[in-house]
């Protein structure tokens, strides 16, 4: 499908979503990607996923439809709902919470020192290790071994991200890692896309 049909479909899903659910049509374009089409003739939809939660949204004609359920997992709790329903100055406070905890990340002596060791599991970086971890396995395996030793530096990365969930942790510390291989493609006119 071409790129202006799609951008049509999203015209439509925004003022669809914001009619129906009183959702931010901000929210629509931040976090919902198009997947496609299912059914045939009359009974046509086009199909929208949340890229976190992947919650399904089915577009027909003019009216939004959100799929409860997917599979045996349920969707689109209130939660999920209230989230889509914030406004622009929520959105933004979110936008600005995240540039925050990214520049924290990018500075702190947790990322720094191990910055080299994080990003030679990338294969478009210069310093790539093949035969290694993914990268996601790679940061989950160092978090595990500084919490062993009771590192310093992690404690006091926990404590200011407020969490001490490994998962979340791996991915704030990855976060500055896609930063410098996006600024590195773009230095050497390399995409590997």
């Amino acid at each position: 499908m071409s790129p202006a049909k799609v951008n049509e479909l999203f015209d439509t899903l925004r003022a669809a979503c914001a009619r129906q659910y009183d959702f931010n049509p901000r929210r629509i374009t931040a976090s919902v990607r198009y997947v496609g089409t299912e059914g045939h003739g009359k009974d046509l939809v086009h199909v929208f996923r949340d890229a976190g939660t992947h919650s399904q949204i089915a577009l027909k004609n003019t009216a939004a439809t959100l799929r409860e359920k997917h599979g045996d997992k349920p969707h689109w709790t209130e939660a999920e709902k209230t989230h889509y329903r914030n406004s622009d100055a929520e959105i933004d406070a979110e936008i600005a919470a995240k540039q925050a905890e990214l520049d924290f990340t990018r500075s702190s002596p947790l990322y720094l020192d191990h910055r080299e060791q994080l990003l030679a599991h990338y294969k478009d970086w210069p310093g790539y290790q093949a035969g290694g971890a993914n990268p996601r396995e790679a940061a989950r395996t160092l978090l595990g071994a500084l919490a062993d030793a009771h590192d310093p530096r992690l404690a006091a990365f926990a404590e200011r991200m407020r969490s001490d969930d490994p998962e979340h942790l791996a991915h704030l510390l990855l976060a500055p890692c896609h930063l410098e291989l996006e600024a590195h493609k773009a230095a050497t006119g390399v995409d590997s896309r």
